[in-house]
C-alpha cells in the first residue's frame, strides 16, 4: 500500500465542519470511483505535534503508484465532477505540504537483502 500523506492548516474564517464535509465529498467520490483505496481526515489532537506541522492531516491509500498515477490524471484533467470537489476542498487550505509513503517491507522487497 502507498499512502499520499497531506498536511495543511485552514484559511481564516473556514469551519472545521465545513471543511470536513467538502473533504469527504470529495475523497468518497476519488474512492467510489476507484481512484484511491481509501483515506483518513485527522486534526491535531490536544495540541500534540511538532510545530513545524500544520493542524490537519488527510493520509490517502493507494494499492499500487499506478492507481496514484490514475488518480492524478482524473485530478488533473479539472474536469467536473472531480474538479468541482477538488477546488471545494483547495480553497479552503494554506500551509499545505506533502509526503508518499509506502508499508514496508513491501511485496516487491527481496527477503535477506538488508540494507543499513
Amino acid at each position: 500500500m502507498d499512502v499520499y500523506h497531506i498536511w495543511f492548516n485552514l484559511k481564516d474564517g473556514v469551519g472545521d465542519m465545513e471543511f470536513a464535509a467538502a473533504a469527504r465529498a470529495y475523497l468518497d467520490n476519488l474512492e467510489g470511483a476507484g481512484l484511491i483505496a481509501g483515506y483518513r481526515l485527522t486534526r491535531r489532537k490536544l495540541g500534540l505535534a511538532p510545530p513545524q506541522l500544520p493542524e490537519w492531516h488527510i493520509a490517502i491509500d493507494f494499492t499500487d503508484l499506478s492507481q496514484i498515477d490514475r488518480a492524478f490524471g482524473q485530478v488533473a484533467k479539472r474536469a467536473d465532477p472531480i474538479e468541482g470537489f477538488h477546488h471545494a476542498v483547495n480553497a479552503k487550505v494554506r500551509d499545505i505540504f506533502f509526503a508518499l509513503y509506502r508499508d514496508f517491507p513491501d511485496p516487491e522487497r527481496v527477503q535477506g537483502e538488508e540494507r543499513f
